[in-house]
């Protein structure tokens, strides 16, 4: 299998290579090598079990692998907590997206590191006007900004998690099924907020069960099966079956690897 660091000279800001990571005697993860560049978008894809969830829990923090390694920005990496993950600009966005219900937008941006005066005092114009500039520049139809988040769309609340990620410096981004249980429209929004990060060259794993989905947000698929990777491959090489082969019979597509 071709890497594209390989092909075009940029190093990829994520390089997992040759992770295992096994529980009770179950190899969960098994030597397992997948990489994400500047402003791409990576589709993980595989049924419940075959471990794209573990792989990247792994990246996150949540798991520590038994053996492999990871560089970020080609420079080896030590992530054995969340916080870890935080420091080399890893964020995940969850499918439940961690937000408080009962808190407006700038609230949940800022909730646990909020703005503060010089007196010390909780900054609340700053914050607002610091969220104001951030959802316009991702999401430039935002205007419920004094409504708890409870009262957002699924896409609001979507675009209120990734500001929180993006605000504080993210260039990694996990996102988890980040479509799920969201309309066509609100996919749409989803769908145009991730196109914005890439634009910011943020780079993006999108661990998803939508091969639609897939097919229109991401560059490149890795499909695992059974804790094993079945190949990573173009979107524009490949058809819908192709990646359904890969899922169900763990069968590589004939179209060249990338």
């Amino acid at each position: 299998m071709t890497h594209r660091g390989q092909i075009d000279g940029v190093t990829p800001l994520v390089d997992m290579r040759d992770i295992c990571i096994s529980f009770g005697g179950v190899q969960a993860v098994d030597h397992v090598s997948v990489d994400l560049f500047p402003g791409e978008v990576v589709g993980l894809l595989g049924h419940n079990g075959a471990g794209k969830s573990t792989l990247i829990k792994v990246l996150s923090g949540a798991y520590q692998a038994d053996t492999g390694e990871i560089l970020i920005n080609g420079e080896k990496a030590d992530i054995r907590t969340p916080r870890d993950a935080r420091r080399y600009n890893i964020e995940t966005i969850y499918q439940t997206l961690a937000l408080a219900d009962n808190l407006d937008a700038a609230s949940n941006l800022f909730l646990g590191r909020e703005l503060v005066t010089p007196l010390g005092f909780v900054d609340d114009d700053r914050m607002e006007a610091e969220t104001r500039k951030i959802l316009k520049r991702l999401n430039p139809n935002f205007q419920k900004f004094h409504a708890p988040v409870k009262a957002l769309s699924g896409g609001q609340r979507q675009s209120v998690a990734i500001a929180r990620a993006v605000y504080f410096n993210a260039r990694i981004l996990i996102m988890d099924e980040p479509t799920a249980a969201l309309g066509v429209k609100e996919t749409q929004m989803v769908g145009e907020l991730i196109e914005q990060l890439k634009a910011e060259g943020i780079g993006i794993f999108l661990i998803s069960h939508d091969i639609r989905d897939v097919m229109a947000l991401c560059d490149r698929v890795s499909v695992m099966k059974n804790g094993k990777l079945v190949g990573t491959v173009r979107v524009g090489d490949v058809t819908e079956d192709d990646i359904l082969g890969m899922i169900i019979l763990g069968k590589q597509p004939a179209a060249p690897f990338q």
